[in-house]
């Protein structure tokens, strides 16, 4: 009587938890593309208009999209309670999320104001882990234009030893999910990113880059990553 008992708690507590995630997965706004906070052409003559306009408005857009549909095919799987499904609809939630996520973060780091050197506590972290300024610029830079096909290349922070690191990540891998690291400057190094001012010269965008870098929200990042 007592198994009997049990069994029928479980299945009842299976089905409360089944409907739970089912009502969460409704009420579930989808994902939209954020605004910039400045204009397609500000950050010119670093990276012109149009790249901006296209990075933002379509590519960026199709992720956001694509997120959305792949969301939504995997609640009903979810619902069906199948699991190859779910199984397979992976690769496009970590594609599309992860080209979401990346960019999301890439529009902030990024500031027609921007450029120069960090100041305070993130200029005294990069001295600490990396020597100087100068020497964790050469490094991120480097790391960017050896990135193999399309990918990203990140300044993250490392929660467990308190340090900053330097990691690339393939595709649109998002780096907390694939390193542990967490973003504070992330470097797109899709040809989308550049192609149409700097051709196939990478290391020519990589270094432009550096002129229009938000170190404010950089900085805030990081203290955020600290809490």
């Amino acid at each position: 009587m007592n198994m009997l008992l049990r069994v029928g708690q479980i299945r009842r507590c299976a089905a409360s938890l089944s409907q739970t995630i089912n009502q969460v997965a409704a009420s579930r706004q989808k994902h939209t593309l954020p605004d910039l906070t400045y204009d397609y052409g500000a950050l010119e003559p670093y990276i012109n208009a149009e790249i901006m306009q296209l990075h933002h408005s379509k590519h960026h857009a199709t992720y956001v999209n694509n997120l959305n549909v792949a969301e939504e095919k995997y609640k009903e799987a979810l619902a069906k309670g199948d699991v190859t499904t779910q199984v397979a609809l992976q690769p496009a939630l970590r594609f599309n999320g992860g080209g979401h996520i990346n960019h999301t973060i890439f529009w902030t780091n990024l500031s027609p104001n921007g450029g120069g050197e960090p100041q305070g506590e993130l200029m005294e972290a990069i001295k600490k882990d990396f020597g100087s300024f100068e020497k964790m610029k050469e490094k991120l830079s480097a790391a960017s234009v050896a990135v193999q096909g399309s990918g990203w290349c990140w300044l993250g922070y490392e929660k467990d030893s308190g340090r900053l690191r330097i990691a690339a990540c393939a595709n649109q891998d998002p780096l907390q999910g694939t390193t542990g690291l967490i973003p504070l400057l992330g470097i797109d190094v899709w040809e989308h990113a550049y192609y149409l001012q700097y051709k196939n010269v990478r290391p020519d965008y990589v270094k432009a880059i550096w002129n229009v870098i938000n170190w404010e929200n950089v900085s805030e990042r990081l203290q955020t990553a600290k809490k």
